[in-house]
């Protein structure tokens, strides 16, 4: 643990440098996913023109690591310095983004060529983003945590507010695959800025190291155990799995069949970036005055119901369709940001530090695991459906999702535990 997570819960976050270090380098690395996660649907669709089977492929080679590897990732993790794992997945992730568009100017680019280095950056963001969720608690301690991660999404939502509408402009200019430029140059920013962070962390001895098997093990045991956590999971497991179907074929759905330009689709991204970001700022007074238990039910029921208006969009009349989606955008962000907010930061809190690897890995596991069989079963289900039918099956299924958090001890929580639940003198709500 460094001097700064050893300091008071009071001091500041701007006096932190290892917390500012993190926070810029991973703010540009915002921008530049920002940018990709645009690029890559428009490349795809109207470049090499996928299939509703081949988007789906293409969708779950993005997540399917965390089904594949996400388990002994965490367990790894446990046992490596944080700090460097993230520096090396970043720097893999450069190069299969800058291979990219040096495909496409020498006429080689071909749908297998993103599948590969798609599922290639997938399994280094695995181990970034396990990493990631048990590095904040390493350079911020207690009450700093929750708001350490408010203000790294914050600054998420605002990279992402001129970002995509920028990027919806520049690829009515620039071809796609160039935009992918900026994304390789992201990562390289986020990879320097790790390797002036300063930590004391140290490698989990040999000796103390159990059978890799045992280590996975016990990071399930204890997301299975923790019932807090456990019913969390359950939710976001289940919006994963219909969600990431929809939004799989929503690009194909807006830019093929609806002729949305790439223009209005990139608008569509600044919208989420604005609801992201109020949802952000939202987040400490929401919880103060509704509770962080309540909170989590409510926006795991409000963001719920977004999928719905996605599939309704072709029932509007086409000059209002924009302006339908920004504003389901906006607010399916907003409580996609308190909810995320939360629930990340009440899990940090749960979970003893060594088991934080292990913890983030389970939990990545059950809920984006389900994000690349979602991907296939959407593209096949399209395929012999259509896409209309398969967004109304997967909005219906995204809204139920939140009845695992709905019919538990959260909604009447107004403070979270700061240990294992089961250790703690109080969870229910206290009356304003």
């Amino acid at each position: 643990m460094t001097d700064s997570a050893a300091a008071s819960p009071q001091t500041k976050l701007s006096k932190n440098r290892n917390f500012l270090l993190f926070w810029i380098g991973q703010s540009i690395s915002v921008m530049g996913s920002q940018i990709s996660g645009l690029a890559f649907p428009v490349l795809a669709v109207t470049i090499l023109g996928a299939t509703e089977w081949q988007m789906g492929v293409l969708n779950a080679a993005d997540s399917a690591a965390f089904l594949v590897v996400g388990l002994p990732a965490g367990a790894l993790i446990d046992r490596m310095i944080k700090r460097r794992v993230m520096l090396a997945a970043d720097l893999v992730r450069l190069l299969c983004l800058g291979a990219i568009p040096a495909l496409y100017f020498t006429g080689m680019l071909q749908m297998w060529h993103l599948i590969v280095l798609g599922t290639i950056a997938g399994i280094a963001t695995v181990f970034f983003d396990v990493s990631y969720q048990s590095f904040v608690p390493l350079i911020l301690k207690g009450e700093q945590i929750s708001t350490g991660n408010a203000r790294l999404e914050t600054t998420s939502q605002i990279s992402g507010l001129a970002g995509p509408a920028a990027v919806g402009w520049l690829l009515s200019l620039v071809k796609a695959p160039l935009m992918m430029v900026f994304d390789a140059f992201s990562y390289g920013v986020s990879a320097l800025s790790l390797a002036f962070v300063k930590s004391e962390e140290v490698r989990k001895p040999v000796e103390e190291r159990e059978p890799l098997r045992k280590e996975i093990r016990d990071g399930i045991a204890f997301v299975l155990k923790e019932r807090l956590i456990f019913r969390i999971a359950c939710t976001t497991s289940t919006t994963n799995l219909f969600s990431t179907g929809l939004f799989t074929l929503l690009p194909l759905y807006l830019l093929r069949d609806l002729h949305l330009s790439v223009v209005i689709y990139g608008l569509l991204g600044t919208a989420a970036g604005i609801g992201g970001l109020l949802g952000s700022l939202a987040t400490p007074k929401l919880t103060a005055r509704i509770g962080e238990g309540t909170l989590i039910v409510l926006s795991a029921v409000l963001s719920g119901l977004a999928p719905f208006a996605f599939a309704s969009v072709g029932a509007i009349a086409p000059a209002w369709q924009a302006p339908w989606l920004m504003g389901v955008e906006v607010l399916q962000s907003f409580f996609i940001l308190t909810y995320n907010i939360t629930q990340v930061s009440a899990r940090q809190r749960l979970c003893p530090p060594e088991l934080l690897g292990r913890m983030n890995a389970s939990i990545r596991f059950f809920v984006w695991g389900v994000m690349p069989i979602s991907s296939l079963l959407s593209g096949a289900i399209a395929s012999r459906i259509g896409i209309l039918p398969t967004l109304w099956i997967a909005a219906t299924g995204a809204s139920l999702a939140c009845l695992f958090v709905v019919f538990s001890p959260l909604t009447r929580m107004r403070k979270l535990p700061d240990g294992p639940a089961g250790t703690q003198p109080s969870e229910t709500e206290e009356s304003h």
